[in-house]
């Protein structure tokens, strides 16, 4: 086990493929070895249950006998791919101006990736948020679980409220501590939120 363990290192790859149906997808080496193999339960132990190709894992590896394996995510940056597409709800938002609205805790209530929408449910409020399939790519996710806890940064639009961010429930708690003003009352409050469901 200590051989293994002198063997881990810290990469930042970039996601090739990941499938949640089957469990598993792969990372490039940034080094230019073998691809590395990304498990669902590694990516689930971050708070995501999918990641989209293209966004860049912050990742300790290891070698095991099938090959590098990721044991455990520390990030995951969007792919910084092409701008946002234009989503007539969000025509009108910046990057910028969404950066500043505030996270609300949220649970997935659907999500058909076929379709390309889903919709969650904002905690201690009955009212849907729709998810359209490009915020959440541009949001570094390719799909959500039903159920699975996240955060959203929410717009009042046309045909009425839609994510214009969606995150990671411990990216968002990791966010309130760092870059909110009182990040620590702001960390207190996703909590109180997210106790009261």
């Amino acid at each position: 086990m200590e051989e293994n363990d002198e063997q881990q290192r810290k990469i930042a790859g970039v996601v090739k493929w990941f499938d949640g149906g089957k469990g598993f997808g792969f990372l490039t080496d940034p080094e230019g070895g073998a691809d590395i193999l990304l498990h669902a339960n590694v990516l689930r132990n971050f708070g995501q249950s999918s990641v989209a190709e293209g966004s860049q894992v912050t990742a300790i590896i290891q070698k095991t006998p099938r090959g590098m394996q990721a044991l455990e995510v520390l990030e995951i940056r969007p792919p910084a791919a092409e701008p946002m597409p234009a989503i007539a709800d969000l025509c009108s938002a910046t990057p910028e101006e969404v950066a500043l609205l505030p996270l609300l805790p949220a649970r997935v209530k659907w999500f058909d990736k076929a379709k390309g929408f889903g919709f969650a449910n904002v905690f201690a409020d009955k009212a849907d948020v729709f998810l359209h399939i490009e915020v959440l790519r541009h949001s570094g996710f390719s799909d959500l679980a039903v159920g699975e806890a996240i955060a959203l940064r929410v717009v009042d639009g046309r045909r009425g409220l839609m994510a214009a961010q969606i995150l990671s429930w411990e990216r968002a708690v990791a966010e309130a501590r760092l870059v909110q003003p009182g990040g620590g009352a702001a960390l207190a409050k996703l909590r109180l939120v997210a106790g009261a469901v």
